[in-house]
């Protein structure tokens, strides 16, 4: 069984909602993609990653991906070019730290929903959400290896 088994059925459903839910106060698009290891860097990793699930591609510039290798005990999020002109340059560090403990507690459905839900807060403040929408992203999980 690949990585989806640190995922059931209750906790992807807790990560999708919170990714809806936060998508409709906000332009932005967040994803969240997930993988057993974590070959090299974990920012490099997570930025190819992003490139792979066409992120930059968002007319805004304004995707966030939070990127998590579950055996390797290492995770990133990475905002877009559009996001990081607006939010603290710590945004993202601040945030992870927030979730670290969740996640060394093995609760990661629980730290990647409360993360998104972060995340959301903030793009709402820069990127509002907008009656012309489209859901430009996937709000489903992405599976590695």
């Amino acid at each position: 069984m690949g990585v989806q088994k640190y995922f059931n059925e209750a906790g992807k459903l807790q990560i999708t909602n919170a990714i809806r839910v936060a998508e409709t106060n906000t332009s932005g698009e967040i994803r969240v993609h997930v993988e057993k290891h974590c070959e090299g860097d974990v920012l490099d990793r997570a930025a190819y990653i992003f490139g792979k699930l066409e992120m930059h591609k968002t007319e805004l510039r304004n995707g966030v991906l939070f990127y998590l290798a579950v055996e390797d005990k290492k995770f990133a999020i990475l905002g877009d070019g559009g996001i990081n002109q607006k939010v603290a340059a710590d945004f993202w560090e601040t945030t992870k730290e927030v979730l670290i403990a969740k996640l060394k507690e093995g609760k990661y459905a629980e730290a990647l929903a409360d993360g998104i839900v972060m995340a959301g807060e903030q793009l709402k403040k820069h990127f509002p959400y907008q009656d012309d929408d489209v859901n430009e992203l996937s709000d489903e999980i992405s599976f590695g290896k």
